[in-house]
């Protein structure tokens, strides 16, 4: 049900990112600006996040959100897996906003409405939503670059195929002709040994790189590939697609060992645009 009185505190603060506001805003500033954004030349629909700690993956992160630098978005439609809650099914938000240490991101209650009354696999509910890092750490980063926008948190508590199907094309219809966005938040394949995991990682790389979603799902279900949030990445790029998207470009592609020089168990990290060359 939903309750436009609840605002959702900040969970994953002083754990992922900085509790402290001064803290959090010059560091995002700082990760953002750390390189000038690849020129893309035509229409972004879509971007492909991670979401450790940033001093794992907030410059992994931010190479994906400096592409929005002088954008005005309306919506930014964050989808990410659940991490501490499983649940059958695909729940939004129903409150009024999420919050960070930078302050509040304000739901699109608009278009959260609107899918609501038109599709049933998702769901109005707080499951999910509760404790999960997934998506509030892009809030930081969202508010830096993009401050006007408004938010349309998704989290899938399960990630099987028919799911994702459905969700790619409840969202493609949603944001259809909408001044919209579209975020997969996921990190890829957890503690393999470093050169395993690049592997690992390369196959999910290359799907994603080729825009082929049924490839991507294929190897997450045979686990050739591994991504905590697999199926938010299958469900964007299928979204994405199907509303124009016909590039994808690897922004950055890194796993924990390069970051702390420990390569005995690492994670891997992706950040992608999905967008459509200016004709």
């Amino acid at each position: 049900m939903i309750d436009q009185s609840f605002i959702r505190p900040p969970a994953a603060a002083g754990m992922f990112y900085p509790d402290d506001a001064d803290q959090l805003r010059n560091e995002v500033s700082g990760l953002i600006s750390s390189e000038p954004p690849i020129k893309l030349s035509g229409s972004v629909f879509a971007l492909v996040v991670p979401h450790a700690g940033y001093m794992y993956s907030g410059y992994t992160a931010a190479r994906a959100f400096a592409l929005l630098q002088g954008l005005k978005i309306g919506t930014i439609v964050l989808v990410g897996p659940s991490h501490r809650e499983y649940f059958d099914g695909i729940s939004v938000f129903p409150g009024a906003a999420y919050q960070t240490p930078l302050g509040t991101v304000v739901v699109d209650e608009e278009m959260r409405t609107e899918m609501l009354q038109k599709f049933s696999v998702v769901q109005c509910s707080i499951q999910g939503h509760r404790g999960e890092h997934s998506l509030e750490v892009q809030l930081p980063f969202i508010q830096h670059v993009a401050h006007e926008s408004k938010i349309l948190p998704i989290i899938m508590g399960d990630q099987r195929r028919n799911y994702c199907t459905q969700l790619a094309e409840v969202l493609a219809e949603t944001v259809r002709g909408k001044n919209a966005l579209l975020v997969a938040s996921s990190d890829l394949s957890h503690y393999y040994p470093y050169e395993v995991a690049q592997g690992i990682d390369a196959v999910a790389l290359s799907s994603l790189r080729q825009l082929n979603e049924e490839q991507l799902m294929h190897d997450l279900e045979t686990e050739r590939a591994e991504a905590c949030g697999g199926g938010p990445i299958v469900t964007v790029l299928s979204a994405a697609k199907i509303i124009g998207a016909d590039k994808c470009s690897i922004l950055h592609s890194c796993n924990s060992g390069d970051i702390t020089g420990d390569r005995d168990t690492v994670v891997g990290y992706v950040s992608a645009a999905l967008w459509k060359h200016a004709s």
